[in-house]
């Protein structure tokens, strides 16, 4: 991934994520951008249309100046596929986790069931990206590495076309966190 922040728009140089409406490059206008977490584990852009797009780490700060000089709110909001990849994590969770995980998910509107088949579904994929790559994450993982599992070349690409249309897949990613705002 490599950005670059213009006076009035961010310029996306490389963007790896398949699907996006900046891959392989793109640029968004700041009245494009509905809001942004420069200070988010991995700094994002929200677009008005609902696309969460990625800021490599290093360049927070110029993500926070390019918002603060254009009036862009900085906007916390949780990451809702954090709790539905979290069963992908390299750790343990008693069922009383597992309990406050699913309801949370329940008052974001999904369904036990909606969960288990979204969980189903990316269950080789994450498999493959977090422990057959030996990645071990333990703590996090989100939005921004369920698009890199998708699109990583640490995952065997029979797994990821096996997603469907990249751009397909990357959309419903993209719902799914809008679900959530």
């Amino acid at each position: 991934m490599e950005v670059s922040f213009a006076e009035d728009h961010i310029c996306f140089l490389r963007y790896d994520f398949r699907g996006a409406t900046v891959h392989p490059f793109g640029r968004v206008a700041h009245a494009q951008i509905r809001d942004a977490d420069w200070k988010a584990i991995s700094p994002e852009i929200r677009t008005a249309h609902g696309e969460t797009l990625f800021i490599p780490k290093r360049q927070q700060p110029d993500l926070e100046q390019f918002c603060r000089r254009h009036g862009i709110v900085r906007k916390i909001r949780k990451d809702i596929w954090a709790d539905l990849l979290e069963p992908f994590l390299d750790t343990q969770f008693t069922p009383e986790d597992e309990r406050a995980t699913v309801h949370r998910l329940g008052e974001a509107g999904f369904s036990p069931e909606e969960v288990t088949r979204i969980r189903r579904r990316l269950t080789p994929l994450m498999q493959a990206y977090n422990f057959d790559a030996m990645l071990w994450e333990w703590a996090y993982l989100g939005l921004c590495d369920l698009l890199n599992a998708a699109n990583a070349p640490i995952v065997k690409p029979s797994l990821q076309n096996a997603l469907g249309d990249p751009k397909t897949f990357y959309n419903w990613t993209m719902e799914i966190a809008e679900r959530h705002r």
